[in-house]
This record gives C-alpha cells, sequence and structure tokens, in this order.
C-alpha cells in the first residue's frame, strides 16, 4: 500500500525554530509518517497537497501548565479579584463538587480550544480527585481530539488542619498518592519516539503537600523515567508561607527536595531571585512562564528575559481557565512580550523570542527533542496561520504579526501529519457539542 505523502505547498514563510532561527519563503514542507521528510523537495511524489499561499507556518505552539479541569469554572464571583490564595479559598469548595464526567467535559473544552488557537502539545496538571474523579478520565477524553498529551498527576496531602491551604476533603494520603502515580504510568507512559501520551508526577504545590510527598515523587519519577513538576514562587505569599514553613526561599526548598534538573519544570516562578535563576540555569531546570494568569491574580512579572539570558529553559503556559479565562498560546507570547517591555523597556525581548518560547521553548521544557522545529527528522507537527484576515492586513513583518497583530485564530493544525483543525474547524470532534456539554457541567457545578 502506498504510503501517505502531504505536500504542504507555497507557504509565504515558514519559521523553522532551528538553531539559527532559519526563516524560509515560498517554501514548501513534505511529510510522511508523522515525520518532516523535506523542506522545498526537488521531487516530492506526493499523494495529497495542502495549498499554503499566503500564509506563515509554524512549529504547532506548546502549552508547558494548565488545569485543564478549571475550564468550568472561568470568571467564577467571589474570585475575579482575589489574589492567589484567596482565589484558591474561594474555588477550592467548588471543584469539591467536580465529577468524572466533569473532568472529561472540562478537558475536552481546554483541548478544543488550545488546538483552536494553534496548539498541538499540551501538558495538564490535575491534582484534585473529587467523587471518584481520576486522571484516567482527562486521558480518556483527550484520545477524542487529537493534540499531544502530557497530563501529570498531581496531589494535594496537607489540609487546612495540617497547616495547608486546601481543605481536608480534598486532600489524599500519601501511599495512595503514589501508588496510583505508579499504576498511571505503567498504564499509560509512552516513551516511542513521536509519543501522543506521556504521563508525569506533579504534587501541587509547597502549601499542599509534605516534604516527604516531594522527596517521594522526585524518588518514584526517576525510577520510572517520567517528568516532574510543581508551582514554585508564584507570588508573594508564595515567598511568605515559604520561608515560615520551611526556613528558606523555593530555589532552595526545590534544591533540598531534588525538584531540580533537566527533567523538572516549574510552573510561574515570578518572584526567583537571581541566585535561584542561576541555580536552574546550571541544572537545565525548565519553567513554565504563565504571563496571562500572573496578571490576572495580580501575581508579578517573571524575569523570564533574566532567566533566558542565564540559560534556563523557559516555555509558555496559559494556566488553570479560572485563572486565565482563556486558552490561547498566541495571547501569552504577546502578554510575555507586552510585560517584559513595560518593564525593561521596548528592547527587552523581541516577537520571534517569544514565539520561540511559544514553540521550541515549550517542547524542551517538556523534554520533546523530536518536536518544536520545521526541519527533517521532527514530527510533523504544525500550525498554518492565514495571513490575509483582517487582523493582519498592513502587517509588513508577518512573522511578527503572529505575536504584535495577534491572537489569531489558527487555520490548519497537523499533529503528527494528521489535520486536527482544518479550515479553522475541529475535523474529530463537534466544537459545538463539546461547548454545550461544558456549559451543562458548569450550571451542575454552579447549581
Amino acid at each position: 500500500m502506498t504510503r501517505q505523502r502531504l505536500l504542504i505547498r507555497n507557504a509565504q514563510v515558514v519559521a523553522t525554530m532551528d538553531d539559527a532561527g532559519t526563516e524560509l519563503a515560498d517554501a514548501s514542507i513534505l511529510i510522511e509518517g508523522g515525520v518532516i521528510k523535506a523542506i522545498n523537495p526537488t521531487d516530492p511524489g506526493a499523494t495529497q497537497t495542502l495549498d499554503a499561499t499566503g500564509c506563515v507556518v509554524t512549529p504547532g505552539l506548546v502549552n508547558t501548565h494548565h488545569h485543564m479541569f478549571q475550564s468550568l469554572t472561568r470568571v467564577v464571583p467571589g474570585g475575579q479579584d482575589a489574589l492567589l490564595f484567596g482565589w484558591l479559598k474561594t474555588l477550592y469548595p467548588i471543584w469539591a463538587r467536580m465529577t468524572p464526567a466533569g473532568i472529561r467535559a472540562a478537558t475536552q473544552l481546554a483541548l478544543t480550544e488550545l488546538a483552536l488557537s494553534g496548539c498541538s502539545q499540551t501538558s495538564d496538571h490535575l491534582y484534585l480527585f473529587p467523587n471518584g474523579a481520576r486522571l484516567d478520565d482527562s486521558i480518556e477524553a483527550a484520545a477524542d481530539i487529537g493534540l499531544r498529551f502530557h497530563p501529570t498527576r498531581g496531589s494535594m496531602s496537607i489540609g487546612e488542619s495540617d497547616g495547608g491551604l486546601p481543605p481536608d476533603a480534598l486532600v489524599e494520603a500519601e501511599p495512595a498518592i503514589l501508588r496510583d502515580c505508579e499504576r498511571l504510568i505503567d498504564a499509560f507512559h509512552d516513551t516511542n519516539p513521536g509519543a501522543m501520551l506521556r504521563i508525569g508526577l506533579a504534587p501541587c504545590s509547597p502549601f499542599s503537600v509534605s516534604q516527604g510527598l516531594m522527596r517521594d515523587t522526585a524518588v518514584l519519577a526517576r525510577d520510572k523515567g517520567v517528568r516532574l513538576h510543581t508551582h514554585l514562587a508564584e507570588n508573594t505569599e508564595d515567598i511568605v508561607y515559604s520561608e515560615a514553613q520551611f526556613g528558606c526561599r523555593p530555589g532552595a526548598y526545590a534544591e533540598s527536595l531534588g525538584w531540580v534538573g533537566a527533567d523538572v519544570w516549574h510552573a510561574h516562578c515570578v518572584k526567583l531571585e537571581t541566585a535561584e535563576i542561576d541555580l536552574f540555569a546550571a541544572t537545565s531546570t525548565g519553567i513554565a512562564h504563565c504571563p496571562c494568569s500572573n496578571c490576572r491574580l495580580g501575581s508579578g512579572i517573571a524575569p523570564i528575559t533574566q532567566m533566558i539570558q542565564a540559560g534556563v529553559p523557559v516555555g509558555l503556559g496559559v494556566d488553570g481557565s479560572a485563572s486565565n479565562d482563556s486558552g490561547h498560546l498566541l495571547a501569552e507570547a504577546r502578554q510575555a512580550l507586552l510585560l517584559q517591555r513595560v518593564a525593561q523597556g521596548a528592547d527587552a525581548i523581541t516577537a520571534r523570542q517569544v514565539l520561540r518560547l511559544a514553540t521550541r521553548g515549550g517542547a524542551q521544557v517538556l523534554g520533546r527533542d523530536d518536536c518544536g522545529t520545521i526541519a527533517p527528522g521532527f514530527r510533523a507537527d504544525l500550525a498554518i496561520w492565514d495571513m490575509q484576515s483582517l487582523q493582519t492586513a498592513g502587517a509588513w513583518d508577518p512573522v511578527a504579526a503572529l505575536v504584535l497583530c495577534g491572537p489569531l485564530p489558527v487555520r490548519d493544525l497537523l499533529v503528527e501529519g494528521r489535520l486536527v483543525v482544518q479550515d479553522g474547524q475541529m475535523t474529530q470532534v463537534d466544537a459545538a457539542q463539546i461547548a454545550r456539554t461544558a456549559r451543562n457541567c458548569a450550571q451542575r457545578l454552579a447549581g
């Protein structure tokens, strides 16, 4: 049987995100077997073509931090104007009413929203499991959408009665947490090149898990060869808690527990100091920068230009939709650029630098050296952006326009060479039905 060979042809610009930052005009890309076969092939032998005239092609965007279950609790009254800890205390009782069906609906909503924004690969951090919910619910829901998925098994083990922030009803016993982590890795984690599903382990935060669980989780993850993820140094409250409870700043706390290294990435890190940034650079510890959420919660401006200059791996994340209310990676890229410029000047960071964070940077943070670049041998995760739209009319630089004129919807999205979005529409699921189901679940939560 003839193997499918898809040729994306006539792209106005292909922004490869390779080491040199190569951008190719009037370019074509040949895909075979889910992999990029050639750029500008002389004899493509294509069995299928996709015209990209007037379009910019980038690697698919990569989301390094999300809480998809929160998609059913956007703009909740009482939490709209609160700092992190107050916001959490408002929402914990609502999240305690989540069900497996709600987790599935929220996951499909979040993934569909991401796909339509050009995101081909995403992590997810699910750290509460009320009413029989399991990470399996997210994994099963994601299979229908077609994105490359890195769900993390989160956890909370220190409730209010033990000095933690979450209510006691939402915490789990630590032995049970570790058993379920091992079960999930054994059942779902795929180590093969081009894997569509990889599991990570993700105790929630310094204020919701014990130091013992952090250590034990790191040992288990390294024994099983999976990545580690948590929240760190998100705002001033977070720093105060760390210093009061552990007698040190978050960077020293992470290092003491084995939570630095190329297999670790931390969300936010808004309040890292220079010594902590240097520690993360020296150990290749990754960071998920979530600028919109950090603004929404008043957490501050993460020093990502300093991190990048130091050599810290940095990607972008939309964070949960209860602290962002949106899930668009180009919006995060634009916000990242604007925040660094308002803090440090207009020459602090460029549109291409933040677009790189949204693509290759995110792939690096998630440990995917097979994604995030348009070059032969890389997986065929590609976003095709129509630059003939009203929003980009008059733009002289189409690559920078993706950030500065955005956020744009993606025209076509390919994951592993398969069209997940075509002409702005989901190909494998009914987006309108997903939205209806999510609305119904949200109404039940609010009831």
